[in-house]
This record gives structure tokens, C-alpha cells and sequence, in this order.
């Protein structure tokens, strides 16, 4: 990928926060995380993680579920408000991945799902090393259309908008940092199960629609609803959505 221009960087400012006036559609709508995807990022015998740029918690979901002791840090108070709501046991911090509000070595792995690429890299995993203990992890989470499957590939191009980039999962590779060795790649199948009606709404919460302008983002979730109205596969009730989830992992040196 190429440098981000400063046009480029506006923009991903702007949508990285986009997300807090949607926040309980985004908790409602948004998939989790595979747990094998989560066992693969953790390092052997993780006891305390970091869920990094949390949102609403859809990733601690799964942290959770694996009995792991998970502090939260996100940004935004909306989507903070949201997952204290459905998470009121898990402590949660105002901080970014470059000012994170723990000590040093405080954890053994920091994830972040659906937001790594919203990170100033450089500074963001100075910051993460700093927080993870060595041996450790961090672990880079994202869940996108699984384009092997022909409709999901038509509905995939019909989402797009005018303010739509490719992010860092799309990337051949991830820049180095003496912190870390380098960073390793593995995918994983998933599922979530949606409604043409709640596809769409699931749609409504991306970035690149948040940050469109109202007739254009309405140009699109019509031309979703119609797509899927006259497709097979989604058109009759309940139906499962491919997922891939692209986990990048590094260890912390």
C-alpha cells in the first residue's frame, strides 16, 4: 500500500470517528470473532489481555468466553457507554493505542479487532510493546466479506461508496518494529447469521457509509435491499453470511 496522503488521512480520521452515534446498532449488528481465531493471536498461557480500541466489546466477547482477564481501553465515549453496558464487569479505560492508560508489561497479549488501521503504527506499537509483557502478543483482528462466494462478492462491490479505501488486512504486509518479530498471517472461515434487513442495517454501521453523505448512503442501502431482495441466497427469511477473519500476529520480542 501506499503512503496516506493528507486527504487520505482526513478522511480515515473522520471515519475512525464515525462510530459513536451508532454505537447500540453497531453492538447489535457487528459479528464476533471466531475463537479459534483468538486461541491462534494469544500466546501459550495467557492470563491477562488488553482488548485495544474496544467499541462495544464484540471482541471481548470471545476473550471472555476463553476465561481470560481482559481490560478494555476505546477512545470514544459512546461506544465506551455501550460496551460498559454489556460488559459492566470488565474494566474500561479512555485511551488510543498510542497513549494506552496501563503500566508497563501490564499484559500478555493486546488485540484489536476491526481497528488496527485506525493506529498511527510507529508510535501505536512503541506504546504496545511497552504495555505487553515479553513472549507476548499483539494481535491484529479483522472480519471482512468472503469474496470466494459468488453473491457475497456482487453484494461486496455494491456497498461501496465514494469515501471507500482498502485498509491494512488488504496489505501484503505490515511494517516491521524492533518490539515485535515480524508480523504472521492466518484466515479463518466464519459465519453470522442475518436477515436481508439485518445485513443491511449490519452494512449501515461501516465507516464508509457513517461518513457518505445522507443521499448517497441512501443510494447504496436501497441498491443493498434491492440486490438482496432478488438474490436466492438472502432473498426468503434467515440465511448464514460468509465471513473470513484475517488475524495477524506478532510476538513480542
Amino acid at each position: 500500500m501506499t503512503d496516506p496522503t493528507p486527504a487520505d488521512q482526513e478522511l480515515y480520521a473522520r471515519r475512525a470517528r464515525s462510530f459513536g452515534a451508532r454505537a447500540s446498532a453497531y453492538a447489535e449488528h457487528r459479528p464476533d470473532y471466531p475463537l479459534p481465531a483468538l486461541r491462534w493471536g494469544l500466546p501459550e498461557r495467557a492470563g491477562e489481555v488488553l482488548d485495544l480500541a474496544a467499541g462495544t466489546g464484540k471482541l471481548t466477547e470471545g476473550l471472555l468466553e476463553l476465561d481470560l482477564r481482559v481490560t478494555a481501553v476505546e477512545p470514544d465515549p459512546d461506544m465506551r457507554a455501550e460496551f460498559v453496558r454489556h460488559h459492566p464487569e470488565v474494566p474500561a479505560f479512555e485511551g488510543t493505542a498510542e497513549r494506552i492508560p496501563l503500566s508497563d508489561g501490564a499484559v500478555d497479549a493486546v488485540l484489536a479487532g476491526q481497528a488496527f488501521h485506525w493506529f498511527d503504527l510507529d508510535p501505536a506499537l512503541t506504546e504496545i510493546a511497552r504495555v505487553t509483557r515479553t513472549g507476548g502478543t499483539v494481535v491484529a483482528l479483522w472480519n471482512h466479506d468472503d469474496n470466494s462466494v459468488p453473491w457475497v462478492a456482487e453484494f461486496n462491490e455494491l456497498t461501496k461508496t465514494g469515501v471507500s479505501r482498502r485498509f491494512l488486512w488488504e496489505a501484503a504486509e505490515l511494517p516491521g518494529h524492533p518490539a515485535f518479530e515480524p508480523f504472521e498471517r492466518r484466515q479463518f472461515p466464519h459465519v453470522q447469521r442475518r436477515t436481508a434487513e439485518t445485513l443491511v442495517d449490519t452494512i449501515a454501521t461501516h465507516s464508509h457509509l457513517l461518513t457518505a453523505s445522507a443521499q448517497e448512503r441512501e443510494t447504496v442501502l436501497t441498491r443493498l435491499r434491492e440486490f438482496l431482495a432478488r438474490t436466492p441466497e438472502t432473498a426468503d427469511g434467515e440465511f448464514d453470511l460468509p465471513i473470513i477473519t484475517t488475524v495477524l500476529r506478532a510476538v513480542r520480542t
